[in-house]
């Protein structure tokens, strides 16, 4: 047991805080995770060129400031889900928890609601994913029917409490974070790439981040590593309810209200661009870069979709197809089958 511990200490002491850190080949996987995350932003690329294409009025501006604008919302939400994936997790609660983020900020919070209450809602959001956390680190429920529970209970609570019908306006603060406008740029889009960068650093350069890849790579060489385990699920859980939060206050400020669907678009979506970005659905693998290049596909994609006519289903369908395909395509089988067709095109 001791040899097994040193192993695997020296195993975590030795993973350098970077995404390239669950693999030995680590001069490929940093290739094909650069080539993965580039070929993302290509696509995104080709896409506002399909936009325009459709739409010719399309690709000005106007219309790339409205993408940012709405993609800050599943960058923040799918950063949450990325470090939830991260850890071989899913947080399937996400939707309650924004739309309990935007009921509480515009039920009770209100126009003008002071900076304590803000801060009491992203941490009742917070206790959401620290329950989270708790059931599925200590009492070992599946994180599937754990938050899938939790998420339902949250609806059923936020359904009860206002009837169905939520009222209530953003509060100021939040109407001019999406409203304003700083040497011509929007606010909020400058807001989004601070945290941006905040949230590259947090994953990739940090202590935290590196026991993230750990605790995915190899749970239990990280437990005998002596990395609390339980304590990183907890707040993983926690940091990414946080999030959902936030982007529900942020959905407030935008909308001028809340509503008990508000959430619901941003399930599907944030799984997607983290798979899209690269990252592994079973954990120890990823980037927010690429969580942030799938993130900004999906909402291009979305805008070109609408701008078509198609209903909500089409769109969820298209999301569900999405995250098939890319799973799909990190599988080693499916990758070994393409190169094998690759070999035989060639010698033919």
């Amino acid at each position: 047991m001791a040899s097994a511990h040193t192993n695997a200490t020296k195993t975590v002491q030795a993973l350098p805080m970077s995404e390239a850190t669950t693999d030995t080949r680590k001069g490929s996987r940093v290739s094909r995770e650069t080539l993965n995350i580039a070929g993302v932003f290509l696509l995104c690329i080709l896409a506002m060129v399909a936009a325009k294409w459709i739409n010719p009025n399309a690709g000005g501006y106007q219309q790339l400031e409205t993408i940012l604008i709405l993609c800050s919302f599943l960058v923040v939400v799918a950063f949450g889900q990325g470090l939830v994936v991260l850890i071989g997790g899913l947080d399937l609660s996400i939707p309650s928890v924004i739309t309990l983020g935007g009921i509480l900020t515009a039920v009770w919070v209100g126009a003008d609601g002071g900076l304590w209450k803000g801060a009491v809602v992203l941490a009742v959001c917070a206790a959401v994913g620290v329950v989270n956390g708790l059931g599925i680190a200590v009492f070992k429920v599946p994180a599937f029917i754990m938050t899938l529970a939790m998420g339902i209970i949250i609806y059923s609570l936020s359904l009860g409490a206002t009837g169905g019908s939520p009222n209530g306006v953003s509060p100021k603060a939040l109407t001019w974070l999406m409203s304003a406008r700083t040497l011509g740029i929007p606010v909020i889009v400058i807001f989004t790439v601070i945290g941006a960068i905040v949230a590259f650093v947090v994953q990739a350069r940090t202590r935290f981040g590196t026991r993230l890849y750990a605790l995915g790579s190899n749970p239990m060489a990280a437990k005998f590593a002596g990395l609390h385990t339980i304590r990183l699920t907890i707040m993983t859980y926690g940091l990414c309810a946080l999030l959902a939060g936030i982007a529900g206050m942020l959905l407030v400020g935008y909308s001028n209200g809340a509503t008990l669907r508000m959430g619901e678009p941003y399930l599907l979506p944030s799984v997607a661009a983290v798979v899209i970005g690269g990252s592994s659905i079973s954990g120890g693998r990823g980037s927010f870069i690429g969580t942030l290049a799938g993130a900004l596909l999906l909402t291009i994609l979305d805008m070109i979709i609408s701008s078509l006519g198609f209903s909500q289903g089409w769109r969820t369908v298209i999301s569900g197809a999405i995250i098939l395909f890319a799973i799909l395509l990190q599988h080693e089988g499916a990758m070994d089958y393409l190169r094998s067709l690759k070999r035989r095109n060639t010698k033919g």
